[in-house]
């Protein structure tokens, strides 16, 4: 399941027995604009303006990291467990456990 179901669904994704991702359900299926739209607004509500300069700034560098913590955002905002808006040192510290371990390389001259 991916980071765009926001709204209260069927787990599964079946809509009145249709197949999921199919549209058989009330809701038509939404398009790339109006899942950005949803995810913006989500995006909006659980974090707090300096930690969305944060990540907006991230997107322009590293998109990959930027969508990956968005999708991480979203799930705990979804399951409940994020309690207040997101703060930058927060957004910081996320960003930082996210982070690839460096790798030293050595070099030695004979």
């Amino acid at each position: 399941m991916s980071g765009a179901d926001l709204g209260p669904r069927d787990p599964a994704g079946y809509a009145a027995g249709g197949d999921p991702g199919m549209g058989g359900g009330a809701a038509p299926p939404l398009d790339a604009n109006e899942i950005a739209m949803q995810r913006e607004t989500v995006l909006r509500q659980i974090l707090d303006p300096a930690a969305r300069l944060r990540l907006n700034n991230v997107r322009m560098v590293r998109p990959e990291v930027a969508a990956s913590l968005e999708n991480q955002l979203i799930t705990l905002a979804a399951q409940g467990r994020l309690g207040a808006q997101i703060t930058d040192d927060q957004l910081k510290q996320m960003l930082m456990s996210m982070r690839q371990p460096k790798r030293d390389f050595k070099f030695s001259r004979r």
